[in-house]
């Protein structure tokens, strides 16, 4: 595998990383702490900060903690990554995304010691974790993988037996 095959997926990951920042900046500049803003009837814009990670798992760890196990994780992804074949596109897709996502929410935890949310669906019975754009480019990103990995099952169980 050649790194030239692998620059879309690269330009991939950075535009995450560039829009995910872009975005957290005109939060941090343009939304009161935990003022509410309506969007839709079901979405506003909530700005909070997360010491964990995922609704606020592993807080425990500290910021150098998490740092670390957020470049374990990437280390990691960018494995599964040069394992893909070239045919596996959505499952590059992905990954780029997911590294992406996790890359934008390491530099809020390395220069903030917390990372920046904003997206809060909600009803008047219901409410979802606040997350941010990083976050959905990484659960987009997995879903991704997981329907390439899908495709992939279901050719090899097309091919017969050798």
């Amino acid at each position: 595998m050649s790194w030239r095959s692998l620059l879309p997926y690269g330009l991939i990951a950075l535009l995450a990383i560039v829009i995910d920042q872009l975005v957290k900046y005109l939060v941090e500049t343009q939304l009161f702490m935990h003022d509410k803003v309506d969007i839709l009837p079901f979405l506003a814009l909530y700005r909070t900060y997360n010491t964990g990670i995922a609704f606020s798992m592993f807080s425990s760890f500290g910021d150098k903690g998490l740092i670390l196990m957020s470049l374990v994780v990437v280390v990691f992804v960018l494995y599964l990554a040069f394992r893909t074949g070239p045919k596996q596109v959505l499952a590059r897709i992905g990954f780029a995304l997911i590294v992406g996502g996790a890359i934008g929410n390491l530099i809020d935890r390395t220069l903030y010691g917390y990372v920046i949310d904003y997206i809060f669906f909600h009803t008047p019975v219901w409410s979802f974790a606040v997350f941010n754009l990083a976050d959905a480019f990484i659960s987009v990103g997995a879903m991704l993988v997981l329907v390439d990995e899908l495709f992939v099952w279901r050719r090899h169980r097309a091919l017969p037996p050798s």
